[in-house]
């Protein structure tokens, strides 16, 4: 005589896939050597030095009264400084004529207020100085 025990009718197993890691790869930077010369480099001897011409003298104005040379300016300073000052006055007049109207709306309102507030204090004012002579 025995144990009886049961038996476990269990379902298969999964088949689970094999990962398959491969590591990872890295590009490394190239980049072509460059030639720096030596500080104390000169030119061989039958080579001939390279003319440079000096810069010309900017033009400038010659003021007679005072005896100046007054230099101009170059062209690119000159427009640059012509285009902001368009844009300047340009912004400054379209924003005031924008906002002029509010500005007067919003003067016409505290002037009012303020109005009232006279008039309220004037009001306390002759009210206190009646009951004191009363």
């Amino acid at each position: 005589m025995g144990i009886n025990l049961p038996k476990a009718d269990l379902p298969r197993s999964l088949d689970i896939p094999q990962i398959y890691f491969r590591p990872p790869t890295a590009d490394v930077p190239a980049y072509k050597p460059i030639f720096v010369p030596p500080s104390d480099l000169e030119a061989p001897e039958d080579v001939e030095k390279e003319q440079t011409s000096e810069q010309p003298e900017p033009p400038s104005l010659k003021i007679p009264v005072i005896d100046i040379q007054m230099p101009i300016p170059e062209t690119a300073v000159v427009v640059t400084a012509v285009t902001t000052a368009v844009v300047a006055v340009a912004t400054t007049s379209i924003t005031q004529s924008l906002f002029e109207p509010i500005k007067k709306k919003v003067q016409k309102q505290l002037q009012a207020k303020v109005n009232k507030w006279k008039e309220n204090q004037k009001k306390k004012k002759d009210s206190l100085e009646k009951s004191k002579t009363e």
